[in-house]
């Protein structure tokens, strides 16, 4: 399928990877050199991104999710260690409601577990909105630069930033707008309390420049049964986008969680 890249031996456990809003399966290629001895990567372009052109309801994260979930499903695989950045983590958490036995480990990249108040969610609606008509009424080059100038990524450098830039113009805004549209936060539940019927790993990986997802992380953690139910790990010199401006990094410290190895 052509959202889908496979990496290492498909006798080894199964390892699915889900980009952010805008990403691509390809943002996970740095580090398979490395995941991939340890796990067989099924790599996936969420709906409206790069060749999935599946088309998603408005709400569509359940959707989302039971999408990811039949695809996994036809490779042969009802068992998984799931990873997911951003909107991808957030429709990782939907999928571990869905299929909580499917779920060997759970690993969530700076993902939102939900808002919490009717003020918060209509506050989102009207920025998500904003941002929707944004999409599709400038060019979308002018889009990126403007997206990428919110304060969730203030850690970029102007290098970073435009590299970041470079690889999103490859998507199509109209199926990002549909997809961004049917995924709004404003529109998702509370998934706080997805890890409390889970039985594998949970872990949360924040950067240390991300004060925003550091703080919704801990208060995720003193919200459940038990705060040793969700692992937070917060990693030096970056802020959001941690797998994509520190790969080796965020892969060292997927295996140094999943495997019991040094983080080097």
């Amino acid at each position: 399928m052509a959202w889908i890249n496979r990496y290492g031996d498909p006798q080894l456990p199964a390892m699915v990877l889900l980009h952010g809003f805008m990403g691509a399966k390809e943002d996970w290629l740095p580090m398979m050199a490395e995941i991939s001895q340890y796990f067989h990567c099924i790599c996936i372009d969420l709906p409206g991104h790069g060749g999935n052109s599946f088309a998603l309801p408005n709400p569509g994260l359940f959707s989302a999710a039971e999408h990811i979930i039949n695809t996994v499903d036809n490779l042969g695989y009802n068992r998984f260690h799931l990873v997911g950045y951003s909107l991808g983590g957030r429709i990782a958490l939907h999928i571990a409601s869905l299929q909580p036995q499917a779920i060997l480990s759970l690993t969530l990249e700076s993902a939102h577990p939900g808002l919490l108040s009717d003020d918060e969610k209509h506050q989102r609606a009207l920025n998500d909105s904003n941002w929707a008509d944004k999409l599709l009424s400038q060019p979308f080059e002018q889009f990126l630069q403007q997206w990428y100038q919110q304060a969730v990524f203030s850690d970029l450098s102007d290098k970073q930033r435009h590299f970041l830039i470079s690889k999103r113009l490859n998507n199509y805004p109209k199926n990002l707008h549909a997809c961004y549209q049917a995924t709004s936060l404003s529109l998702q539940q509370d998934c706080r309390n997805v890890i409390d019927n889970l039985t594998s790993q949970c872990t949360f990986i924040t950067g240390e420049q991300d004060t925003k997802f550091q703080g919704l992380a801990k208060d995720w953690q003193q919200s459940l049964h038990s705060a040793s139910s969700l692992t937070l790990v917060i990693i030096t010199g970056v802020g959001h986008n941690i797998h994509s401006m520190q790969p080796h990094t965020f892969s060292n410290t997927l295996l140094s969680l999943l495997r019991g190895e040094p983080t080097k």
